[in-house]
């Protein structure tokens, strides 16, 4: 199918769209569901067939009475506990899951929490082993860290990063296990995400689809894209959707240059991109292209800083590579002719673009760190971002195409190894050295007429089989690498 750019892009909270925003929306979910079963007869027996379509046990009326009315004096009679697998239970601590865990579970959701009250409400969990179900003053459950177990050498069937929530204290414990399948996706062994569903004669489930129907209809891909969203919004407001994400990658970029301190963890990584900004505000206050490289790479340490310390940011296409696609369409609107005429036009065509790469990547092989190592998420935001900028240069289908593959290609392999679990080294850095290769891939495809030796549809395979055939030590489990050639203490929870 055809993913929706809306879908893609996606405002959430940091570290990680996998191990912080996919948890803390499967806690919400579980929340949610466990709370409808706990209300009146009507609001019961809804949530009790939804539960039998997605595997969890139905309790009746008369069975939920007995717990409707909890003790007095503090006593809770629900608990909650989770069990963490694979990747989110051998990274988790440095990915803030656990964390992201609770707060789902008491009510916050990823697309709206304030990053700072995350903290201020995780140290009132840690002291009172209480959660809320699903934001409810009125249902207090035990919750802790304490009620967390990790088991990172089990692999689920569906995915690695698996978890499973158990609510006990009801007649009969209920269960759900879920699956955080990269970008902030989640889903469960009954159930896939819900996503928009784009329908319509522009709908494309391959490159080579996607470049027929813009060269038969005379368009752009990024107006492929266009015309699939169209099926569900008025050009009015995807154009007004499209402005907020960028508004929001601008935000970010802006807040990641305004701090300055320590980062989250024990690696004690300092902030940089405060005193690069300072540097480069007295140096190159006019943004010439003498300094493009530098301001490229600055908003995309100033994204990353940002994510690594747990603010908010797009998932572009997960929160480890949020950093790639605002750099280059920074460079998009601030060093391409284009930009300088129209800068929110700019923004709406390298989104679409981007976006129409990303679905392929999304439907064809895998955004996920944890499935398919670094490449998945790095590698498909420099070709999401290299498309964007081939289109906003005036690309034709197949340049852009092109682009999009450059940049792939030679991202083929990444792993994923974060050093201490933490989403800060190699992650920032490389953020930016994948923004550079974005821009220079773009330029190459510029330089070319579309065709090569090696099609976009090829290259997305040949990332999925190289993931495939990864050993699971480079798959974000902090197993191999950098990971465990650099002597880190074990960061806290």
């Amino acid at each position: 199918m055809t993913v929706s750019v809306f879908d893609l892009f996606q405002i959430g909270v940091g570290p990680s769209s996998s191990h912080t925003v996919g948890p803390m929306r499967a806690g919400l979910s579980f929340a949610q569901r466990v709370k409808a079963l706990l209300g009146d007869d009507a609001t019961s027996s809804r949530a009790a067939d939804s539960a039998t379509e997605e595997g969890l046990r139905p309790l009746g009326s008369d069975k939920l009475a007995e717990v409707v009315s909890l003790p007095d004096e503090g006593e809770h009679s629900l608990s909650i506990s989770v069990v963490l697998y694979g990747s989110l239970a051998a990274t988790g601590a440095g990915h803030g899951t656990l964390g992201a865990c609770l707060l789902g579970l008491d009510g916050a959701d990823p697309a709206q929490v304030d990053p700072d009250y995350m903290q201020s409400r995780l140290d009132e969990i840690r002291q009172t082993r209480t959660i809320y179900l699903a934001g409810d003053k009125n249902l207090p459950v035990t919750c802790g860290f304490e009620d967390i177990v990790l088991r990172p050498t089990v692999r689920r069937s569906i995915h690695t990063n698996a978890m499973t929530f158990v609510v006990s204290g009801l007649p009969e414990p209920l269960k759900q296990t879920y699956y955080s399948i990269g970008g902030g996706f989640i889903r469960t062994e009954e159930e896939v995400p819900t996503l928009d569903e784009l329908s319509g004669q522009w709908l494309f489930e391959s490159g080579d689809k996607l470049i027929s129907l813009a060269e038969h209809a005379g368009i752009s891909l990024g107006e492929v894209q266009r015309r699939c969203e169209q099926s569900l919004r008025t050009d009015e407001q995807i154009d007004a959707n499209l402005d907020a994400i960028a508004q929001a990658m601008q935000d970010c970029a802006k807040r990641g240059v305004t701090f300055a301190g320590v980062l989250p963890g024990a690696l004690m990584v300092r902030r940089r991109a405060k005193r690069w900004y300072d540097q480069l505000m007295e140096e190159d206050p006019h943004r010439t292209a003498e300094f493009s490289e530098d301001w490229v790479n600055l908003i995309a340490l100033a994204v990353n800083e940002e994510n690594a310390a747990g603010g908010r940011v797009v998932t572009a296409p997960t929160n480890g590579a949020a950093g790639i696609i605002p750099a280059v369409l920074f460079y998009a609107r601030e060093f391409t002719p284009a930009g300088k005429q129209d800068p929110f036009q700019v923004n709406r065509r390298f989104l679409l673009a981007a976006g129409a790469v990303g679905s392929l990547y999304k439907e064809r092989a895998s955004i996920s760190g944890a499935e398919v190592g670094c490449q998945g998420e790095v590698g498909s935001a420099a070709s999401m971002a290299a498309a964007g900028l081939a289109e906003v240069l005036g690309g034709s289908p197949r340049q852009v195409a092109n682009a999009a593959e450059i940049a792939m290609e030679h991202s083929l392999g990444l792993t994923c190894d974060p050093i201490g679990g933490l989403v800060q080294i190699p992650c920032i850095e490389r953020n930016a050295i994948s923004a550079g290769k974005a821009i220079n891939a773009a330029k190459m495809a510029m330089r070319g007429d579309g065709d090569h030796h090696v099609t976009l549809d090829e290259v997305i395979e040949t990332m999925r089989q190289t993931g495939r055939d990864m050993s699971e030590k480079y798959k974000e489990t902090a197993g191999g690498g950098l990971a465990t050639n650099v002597s880190v203490n074990v960061p806290e929870c």
